[in-house]
C-alpha cells in the first residue's frame, strides 16, 4: 500500500472511460487499499481509480465516518435534486454549485468480487455520483452551469496547478485546504 500521485485536469486519464475490472485478485485488493490511503491522506471524502492513473472502474469513498469501496458499479438516481458546493482533488482549491440527484442506488461488487448494493442521500449520493462519473470520464465542472463553467475554465488557467497537468502526463498531489471542498464539512470532499 502506498500514496499515489492524484492527477488533475489536463491529464488525459481523466477524460477517458475506465475499463470494467474483470478479476478480482490480490492486484484489485492492493488497487482498493492505494486509493483509501491517498484519499485519506489528501484528504477527501471519495477517489476514482483514474484520479492515480489507473483506467480501472473503482472507487472508494469516507463519508459519515465510513470508508467504502465499488467495483464496476451502475446507478439509479432519484428524480429529486440537490444543489451544493462541490469540488474534486483533480481541481485543487475549485468549489462550485453543482446539481446532482438527491438520492443514489448504487449496485457493483466489493475487491472480492462479491454484489453490493449502496444507497445513500445528500452526500453520499453526491460522492457515488461524482465517483461514477470519473469512471466514465465525466468530471464535475461537465455538470456546471454554462456560467459556471466559463468561470471555472477561466479559475483552472490562472491556478499554479494546471499546466504541470500536460508536461508530464501527471501532475503532482497538492494538498487540499480542510475547508476547500463541501463548506462545513471539515474535510476536502476529494470527489
Amino acid at each position: 500500500m502506498s500514496i499515489k500521485q492524484i492527477r488533475h485536469f489536463g491529464d488525459p486519464v481523466l477524460v477517458t472511460p475506465a475499463s470494467e475490472v474483470i478479476d478480482f485478485d490480490k492486484e484489485l485488493r492492493t488497487l482498493v487499499k492505494d486509493l483509501t490511503e491517498t484519499m485519506l491522506d489528501a484528504p477527501g471524502a471519495g477517489l476514482a481509480a483514474p484520479q492515480i492513473g489507473v483506467p480501472l472502474r473503482v472507487f472508494v469513498w469516507d463519508v459519515d465516518e465510513t470508508i467504502g469501496h465499488l467495483i464496476n458499479p451502475t446507478l439509479d438516481l432519484s428524480e429529486e435534486m440537490q444543489e451544493g458546493d462541490e469540488g474534486c482533488l483533480s481541481f485543487p482549491e475549485l468549489i462550485y454549485p453543482t446539481p446532482r440527484a438527491f438520492r443514489a442506488v448504487a449496485r457493483g461488487f466489493t475487491m472480492h468480487g462479491d454484489p453490493v448494493t449502496i444507497e445513500g442521500t445528500e452526500l453520499l449520493a453526491r460522492a457515488l455520483q461524482h465517483e461514477t462519473d470519473h469512471l466514465n470520464g465525466i468530471l464535475f465542472i461537465d455538470r456546471l452551469s454554462d456560467e459556471d463553467r466559463k468561470i471555472a475554465m477561466k479559475e483552472i488557467r490562472e491556478s499554479d496547478w494546471f499546466g504541470l497537468a500536460g508536461q508530464s502526463g501527471a501532475s503532482p498531489t497538492i494538498k487540499v485546504s480542510p475547508h476547500s471542498l463541501f463548506g462545513s464539512d471539515n474535510r476536502g470532499l476529494g470527489l
